[in-house]
């Protein structure tokens, strides 16, 4: 168990844990010389078979971006109150970071009592109670201790070993055991004769010795390094594990190139984002509510950036109150759903609230639209206050998911995304999961939308696949769309007609002044099938307008009664099957279909034969290499 103390500056926080461990946390020479924190500093005592950690916080109040940092993965908090002060300014912050990050378990030190009488102590307890009413710290024990001669100080460490014995499934870090490894940087240094060592508590997954990690998010991007050597929980180990304090050694990277609130994961991860929906919760402590487009400090990890708050269900946030919100970053961050974040004011001078991440917008990717749309708040309200099978199957039901997002913005591994995908009984096709009823819906919209259409246009063969998907569902993946087709295709719900889809009860048909005007055309290309008159002639000899002849042609093609071969030359398909047969006759007596023999066997001009066979290799019938026209595959139009 990870245990963070927390408190108003010169409340004793650091000669606790030094009386609780043995160790000063202390390191710095000026944190020394001035008898406050600092940095962050760490110390550990052994508890049974495991080790009980300690993160020792600053209580200034201008380190609270510290405190921040440090709060990260802890499991206990320990609030430290000096029984001469009371509660102060930064009890009171730091009570409010600690449940605002979801921290829930803790206790309550009274430190120094030796120095005052007990009617003092009952009064600060008394100040204490009243605090924590109505909060989740309204339980927590409170031990009176002096960390000058020890009085109490056992009592509370019996506490703390019961507490990690206990109740480690109670622990935020327990909740994040499953997953692929992530670690939000705290420190950064170099050891001579080891390289660059990177710390911070382990916030989900596990590490082992020689796996790769990425760090970042960096001005280049994402980097890359390997895991030299591991330190968990102050001892050396060939694998870090969630809830743990690790200290990685790291090959392949640069001191300089790493910092506080960067990131060690796992290379599966693809979280980096500088936007992100979630929800928030003003504390009840503020003055004013915060408005719309709020410009705040933003604390998520090690990380402080600063952001933008879009209300979305709202036009402001009152005091204690919790609303669903768009967050944009003015530099990226790594974040998963479930992750917490603080934000305080835009100068840094008082804690407002905090919240957790529902929804990741990766890097690059554009602006979710329709952010405030009733359909868009009710998947975030679901994302929120849903388990995760029900929120996954809220996110299908409203869009197809890729399932590589999907265990990055929410931190799965593999087999995890498997077990959710089966339980949820989601549709996978193409990589992208969709929930049964979806895959319904798009199917009956497919079948409607061609039903509609052959009503509309008659004479149409039926509907071009990707016309289809634009009409039903533009943003669907084309893949998984083909899927959906195959489908209807494979149980004959649907028919393929060349590069249409019909019912298959739907006859293509012209219309009555079409038809009359067909029958007037048709025996002028039937009369000299392998040479018929293009539309400017037909025209001609029919007294038809030449754009109402070429307009009533393209139709009939559509209906597969003729081809275009050249441009407005149209052929009767019956005929352009034989001419399919005459070129692979060629070719199987002459090794390939040249113009020559093709011009003699058809008895037109070389131009017409030329046309006629660079029309079958654009259909991929014949294949051209230099002036030969091999056959590729079988006549298509005897198929």
């Amino acid at each position: 168990m990870l245990i963070g103390t927390a408190g108003h500056i010169d409340h004793g926080k650091t000669s606790l844990i030094k009386r609780l461990t043995g160790r000063d946390t202390d390191r710095l020479p000026e944190e020394i010389k001035r008898g406050i924190s600092i940095e962050l500093g760490y110390a550990y005592v052994p508890a049974g078979d495991e080790v009980l950690g300690f993160v020792d916080v600053p209580g200034h109040e201008r380190l609270v971006h510290t405190m921040l940092a440090g709060a990260t993965g802890i499991d206990f908090a320990l609030m430290v109150i000096a029984a001469d002060d009371g509660v102060m300014p930064q009890t009171d912050e730091h009570l409010d970071i600690l449940l605002l990050l979801g921290i829930e378990a803790g206790a309550v030190a009274l430190t120094k009592v030796d120095a005052v009488p007990t009617e003092r102590i009952d009064e600060v307890r008394r100040q204490i109670e009243e605090r924590v009413r109505n909060t989740p710290a309204a339980g927590w024990p409170v031990f009176a201790v002096s960390s000058l001669n020890g009085d109490g100080v056992d009592v509370l460490q019996r506490h703390l070993l019961q507490q990690a014995a206990a109740a480690p499934q109670q622990t935020p870090a327990v909740t994040q055991a499953n997953g692929h490894f992530r670690m939000a940087i705290d420190r950064c240094f170099t050891l001579a004769g080891v390289g660059t060592v990177v710390t911070g508590t382990a916030h989900a997954g596990s590490i082992r010795v020689g796996e790769i990690a990425s760090i970042g998010p960096t001005a280049h991007g994402v980097l890359s390094a390997r895991v030299r050597s591991i330190h968990a929980q102050d001892r050396v180990s060939d694998s870090g594990l969630v809830g743990q304090r690790c200290a990685l050694n790291l090959a392949g990277i640069e001191k300089g190139q790493v910092e506080r609130g960067m990131w060690v994961q796992a290379p599966a991860l693809a979280n980096i984002a500088d936007r992100f929906d979630a929800t928030l919760r003003l504390s009840p402590r503020v003055a004013k509510a915060l408005a719309n487009s709020s410009t705040v400090h933003l604390h998520l990890g090690t990380a402080d950036v600063m952001a933008r708050i879009a209300v979305l269900d709202a036009t402001r946030i009152e005091a204690g109150e919790s609303r669903l919100v768009a967050v944009a970053l003015d530099r990226p961050v790594a974040a998963c759903r479930g992750d917490r974040f603080v934000i305080r004011d835009a100068s840094a001078q008082r804690t407002l609230g905090g919240g957790t991440v529902l929804d990741v917008v990766p890097l690059g990717s554009a602006p979710k639209r329709g952010r405030r749309a009733p359909a868009r708040l009710q998947l975030l309200t679901a994302l929120r206050d849903r388990a995760p099978v029900d929120a996954l199957l809220a996110c299908l039901d409203r869009e197809p998911v890729r399932l590589a997002r999907l265990a990055s913005a929410w931190n799965l591994r593999d087999d995890e995304v498997n077990a959710l995908i089966i339980t949820s009984g989601a549709h996978v096709a193409a990589g992208v999961a969709l929930s049964s009823a979806h895959w319904q819906r798009l199917r009956d919209d497919a079948i409607a939308a061609i039903g509609l259409a052959h009503q509309r246009e008659p004479e149409m063969p039926g509907v071009e696949q990707q016309k289809l998907r634009r009409s039903i569902a533009p943003a669907l993946d084309n893949d998984v769309f083909g899927l959906i087709i195959d489908e209807l295709l494979s149980q004959s719900s649907l028919q393929r007609r060349g590069a249409f889809l019909a019912l298959p009860t739907h006859t293509a048909e012209l219309r009555k002044d079409q038809r009359v005007r067909w029958e007037r055309i048709k025996p002028l290309l039937a009369e000299r099938k392998f040479e018929p008159p293009r539309v400017r002639d037909i025209a001609r000899d029919t007294g038809i307008v030449e754009i109402e002849v070429r307009n009533l042609l393209k139709t009939v093609a559509r209906t597969g009664d003729v081809t275009l071969v050249a441009p407005d030359h149209f052929f009767l398909t019956t005929a352009v099957a034989e001419l399919a047969d005459i070129a692979g006759s060629v070719a199987e007596r002459h090794g390939a279909a040249r113009a020559a023999e093709f011009r003699d066997q058809i008895a037109t001009g070389r131009k017409l034969a030329i046309q006629i066979l660079e029309f079958f290799d654009k259909v991929g019938y014949l294949h051209r290499v230099r002036d030969d026209h091999l056959v590729r595959r079988a006549n298509p139009w005897r198929a």
